[in-house]
C-alpha cells in the first residue's frame, strides 16, 4: 500500500527566505579579501618570474635554435622538389 508521501514532493514553495543569496551582506569585508587575494597573486607572479627569468631567456634561445633547424630542413625540401 502506497500513500502520498512514498512519491518524490514536486510542487514545493520555496520562499525568499529559504534560497541561500548570492548577494554578499558583508560588502565592505568582500572587497577587502578580494583586494588581498589579488595582491597575494600579483606576488606570486613576480616571484614566479623572478625565479623563472633566466629558464625563460634559455628556453627562447633553444626555441631560436630549434625553429633555425626548421627554417634550414624547410629552405632544403623545397630546393629539392623546386628542380
Amino acid at each position: 500500500m502506497t500513500t502520498q508521501t512514498d512519491y518524490p514532493q514536486t510542487a514545493k514553495n520555496y520562499g525568499v527566505l529559504d534560497r541561500p543569496s548570492s548577494v554578499p551582506t558583508m560588502h565592505k569585508e568582500t572587497l577587502r579579501m578580494l583586494l588581498h587575494e589579488e595582491l597575494a597573486r600579483a606576488r606570486i607572479r613576480d616571484m614566479h618570474r623572478a625565479i623563472d627569468g633566466p629558464r625563460h631567456d634559455l628556453r627562447l634561445a633553444r626555441a631560436a635554435r630549434r625553429w633555425n633547424r626548421v627554417a634550414r630542413w624547410a629552405a632544403r625540401r623545397s630546393r629539392r622538389y623546386s628542380r
